[in-house]
């Protein structure tokens, strides 16, 4: 069984969304909010996790953070000054409550709650040793190999975590709890975000900056690649426990995963956006009347590419806001129609005119044809795309639920074969150098790439000691999600 080819799984799906705070009354309350803002990352489930001096308190649900935690009654058992939370999309594990974090465990020197954004690579390996020696796996998470590998660990929790961080490999953000501290730390290579706030003197941390926004706080810093903060009653103590290793921030943070009013690793993600656009329209441009963005990922860089091509921004395409991800497509006429459910031509706009579509990236591009398709049938002369980052032609391992390669139409085809499939009169991509001139750099490192840009390289950096194990697994996972997909399905009455 896989998962039918939807306008929603054919994007790259957010990996997971980490807020963290320490010492403030309202703390789980400010973490609901905290989650709200970082709903993009992960719409699957969401979770907190609060200590009140004595005990620990945990709420998970699968569903948004509106649907779950916006309840008094939640917030109301979310007692305590500290409290950590986490919104999922799975890359590892099915769409079960038993994989929703934060994931908690008690230990000899009590409680310990953990979530985490990224992906261990060598989790399964990792898995496989404990579990023939005896470990007992309550879930089917990579960040569970974390918990596992402290209980075999001995001392204190900051050094039982450090003990089993050394032993993972992959792409990890991090924030835990304990009963005297929070701790957040980032891989060394810094693949995944996560940066450092204050509210009044209380310090806050999140994967992205937009959470600190939304309930006032200031933001200080990001983490460096490798550093641990441990905050507690002494206050912040940084160090950096782990091998040092050249930096790879996720380049697609920029360009797709990251909400455009966040700030990462020092750029405003908006004007990145716009950056791109402009490289796009430098390097590929061509005679039309009007640019007009696939929404909503594609507007900044399209306001870009108009900006530096001279030509009109139109909003020829408009999004409808209220359309669910779990909209059930009974039939073969209505699955058509899907793309219709989330995005309208604008005839007025388009027809007669020459067009260019801007959108982020191309997947599978099943939606990126309907959606051509419709603004041919609103009277468009010409439809010509481009695409704010380079072809996609392979995988993520590093906490980007994507494709296998067959899946993916860059992987599969040539540029010409992709227009065709596409069905548009030219379709060009910005190149990697122009990508990296976008975000400051001169042009790509070929020898050490600035960032990790293994998704249209293939230059993975980190190594991927279960890749054999991935194509497996991961036709489980579509199994598992369907079952699961169905069965929330049930619970809200849908037949």
């Amino acid at each position: 069984m896989t998962l039918p080819i939807t306008h929603d799984n054919d994007k790259f799906h957010e990996e997971c969304g980490i807020f963290g705070v320490y010492n403030h009354p309202d703390a789980s309350a400010l973490t609901a909010l905290g989650l709200h803002a970082l709903q993009h990352r992960g719409q699957e489930a969401t979770g907190v996790v609060s200590y009140d001096g004595t005990d620990f308190h945990v709420h998970r649900a699968l569903g948004l953070v509106g649907d779950t935690l916006n309840q008094p009654h939640v917030i109301s058992r979310l007692k305590g000054t500290m409290a950590i939370g986490h919104n999922r999309y799975a890359t590892t594990g099915e769409s079960a409550l038993r994989n929703v974090q934060p994931l908690y465990a008690d230990f000899d020197f009590g409680g310990f709650a953990v979530a985490h954004n990224g992906n261990l690579t060598n989790a399964n390996t990792i898995r496989q040793a404990l579990v023939q020696a005896g470990a007992l796996f309550h879930s089917t998470s990579d960040t569970e190999a974390i918990i596992q590998l402290m209980a075999r660990a001995v001392g204190p929790a900051e050094k039982r975590l450090t003990e089993a961080l050394q032993q993972v490999k992959g792409a990890y953000s991090i924030v835990a709890l304990m009963k005297d501290q929070l701790i957040a730390v980032r891989d060394p290579y810094g693949v995944r975000p996560l940066s450092l706030g204050e509210l009044h003197g209380v310090p806050i941390v999140t994967s992205e900056t937009c959470a600190l926004d939304i309930i006032g706080a200031n933001f200080v810093r990001d983490l460096e690649p490798g550093e641990m903060l441990v905050i507690n009653s002494k206050g912040i103590t940084s160090s950096k426990p782990f091998k040092s290793a050249p930096s790879k921030f996720c380049i697609f943070e920029y360009v797709y995963f990251a909400r455009p009013d966040s700030m990462l690793q020092g750029h405003p993600v908006y004007e990145v956006r716009k950056s791109i656009g402009r490289e796009l329209a430098r390097e590929t441009g061509v005679e039309a009347d009007i640019v007009c963005p696939v929404p909503d990922s594609g507007v900044p860089a399209a306001l870009g590419y108009a900006d530096a091509a001279g030509l009109p921004f139109e909003l020829g395409i408009i999004r409808n806001h209220y359309v669910g991800r779990t909209f059930i497509e009974p039939t073969d006429h209505i699955r058509h129609l899907g793309v219709k459910l989330k995005h309208n031509a604008n005839r007025g706009i388009i027809e007669g005119k020459r067009v260019i579509l801007v959108d982020d990236s191309i997947v599978r591009g099943t939606t990126s044809r309907k959606i051509v398709d419709m603004v041919r049938s609103a009277g468009a002369k010409e439809v010509h795309m481009r695409i704010s980052s380079p072809p996609t032609m392979h995988s993520c391992y590093y906490g980007i639920d994507t494709p296998e390669e067959s899946e993916l139409l860059a992987h599969t085809h040539t540029l010409e074969q992709m227009r065709e499939f596409i069905n548009v009169d030219s379709l060009a991509f910005v190149s990697l150098d122009g990508l990296y001139r976008a975000v400051g750099e001169a042009k790509r490192d070929a020898k050490q790439p600035q960032y990790c840009d293994a998704c249209f390289s293939g230059d993975y950096a980190i190594e991927l000691t279960d890749s054999h194990l991935r194509s497996t697994l991961g036709s489980q996972l579509k199994v598992l999600r369907s079952r699961e997909s169905s069965k929330m399905n049930e619970q809200r009455g849908v037949s």
